[in-house]
């Protein structure tokens, strides 16, 4: 049974590109997706239903959800934030479905079961949870067709390649990834638990032996003037909302991050475990990096039809002496930050994709197991 033609002008199919730190939705065939949001969402299991805008109610489990940037910076008493993922993979069912409905109530505005989805994956996704995601998209939301896919493939198709070695820093890990005609080379993949929440965590230290307090946002009623290189004045709100750890080290969390796009850079020279760090009062000069946390990411070997192998059981990968290589990266931020979801756009937008889908007759036929065979 065939999987049909789900894509044109009418009805577009939609691409969901789910991640450890951000939620990306959109249209295929676009440039950019319509919604991009935290993936971490606020719970409040005590509330009985929705206290205001952003809040969605999920009525299995009897919590509230603050989904979205605006409904999660509104300091709220007893709200912890928490992730639907670890390690990439999909934990807490029921608030990945809370997200998936805000995407759908609040970003798309229609209906379900009038859009093909393709979804992203981690390439170590288990058979148990693809098989579960794909219960979960055909019985409770109804759609006409679904497709899963690795995130390391749709990024290689973002950059017009089908094969080649994709390296992913992300919030959680960095990966290197070897990809060969569209399917990944499982075996071959590294993973480092340097990313950006490591760099955040070493940041948020070294301010603490500084003595520099991390004071977010929520907390500031008003700042005053002060002469250049004294410490800055401002006024604490007065009244503020016995707000959760996890909610306040979310936000502290932010102010990091500002501090690493705006201020942080890559060292110009290579790095050196036995350099000791230098700071002085006015900047940062080097963040430290444990060697046991040491990243192994070296290019695969490569033989003349492209083709990318591991070559030690120890998951580093080698690289021929004489083999050259070409280094592909877009040279804007977003584009790369979306390039998952560009590649999923790119994908379900193809007119030779349309036979690939899953669709929800062959789902009431072959069931859950057809994600196993339909999507590599």
């Amino acid at each position: 049974m065939s999987g049909g033609v789900y894509g044109g002008d009418e009805v577009g199919a939609l691409v969901f590109d789910i991640g450890s730190f951000s939620t990306r939705a959109g249209y295929a065939g676009e440039d950019c997706p319509k919604a991009d949001f935290p993936t971490t969402i606020g719970v409040n299991a005590e509330e009985e239903g929705p206290a205001d805008m952003g809040a969605e109610q999920e009525s299995n489990s009897g919590r509230s959800y603050y989904i979205d940037t605006t409904a999660l910076h509104v300091p709220r008493a007893g709200v912890e934030l928490i992730s639907p993922l670890k390690n990439g993979m999909i934990e807490d069912w029921n608030a990945f479905q809370a997200i998936i409905d805000h995407i759908y109530s609040k970003h798309i505005k229609s209906e379900p079961s009038l859009h093909p989805v393709l979804m992203s994956e981690a390439p170590w996704n288990s058979r148990a949870k693809r098989e579960k995601l794909t219960e979960l998209i055909f019985e409770h939301y109804n759609i006409p067709a679904f497709f899963l896919c690795k995130t390391a493939v749709l990024t290689a198709f973002a950059n017009g390649r089908a094969t080649g070695l994709v390296l992913d820093s992300g919030a959680t890990h960095t990966t290197a990834i070897p990809v060969h005609d569209g399917y990944v080379l499982q075996q071959g993949i590294v993973k480092s638990p340097l990313a950006g929440d490591f760099i955040s965590m070493q940041c948020r230290e070294l301010f603490q032996e500084m003595n520099i307090d991390t004071v977010p946002p929520y907390m500031i009623a008003s700042k005053e003037p002060v002469r250049e290189g004294a410490p800055p004045l401002w006024t604490k709100k007065d009244k503020l909302p016995p707000v959760t750890k996890s909610w306040h080290t979310y936000m502290c969390n932010e102010v990091i991050q500002d501090f690493q796009a705006s201020v942080l850079q890559v060292s110009d020279s290579p790095y050196d475990e036995h350099l000791i760090p230098v700071s002085s009062s006015s900047d940062l000069s080097l963040i430290p990096v444990s060697s046991s946390s040491d990243l192994s990411l070296i290019p695969v070997s490569s033989s003349s039809d492209l083709s990318l192998i591991p070559v030690s059981s120890s998951s580093d990968l080698s690289l021929i002496p004489s083999m050259r290589l070409k280094l592909i990266a877009s040279n804007s931020s977003i584009e790369r930050r979306f390039s998952s979801w560009i590649g999923g756009s790119i994908l379900a937008s193809l007119g030779t994709f349309q036979q690939m889908w899953i669709s929800k007759q062959e789902y009431d036929e072959g069931g859950k197991q057809s994600v196993e065979r339909k999507c590599p």
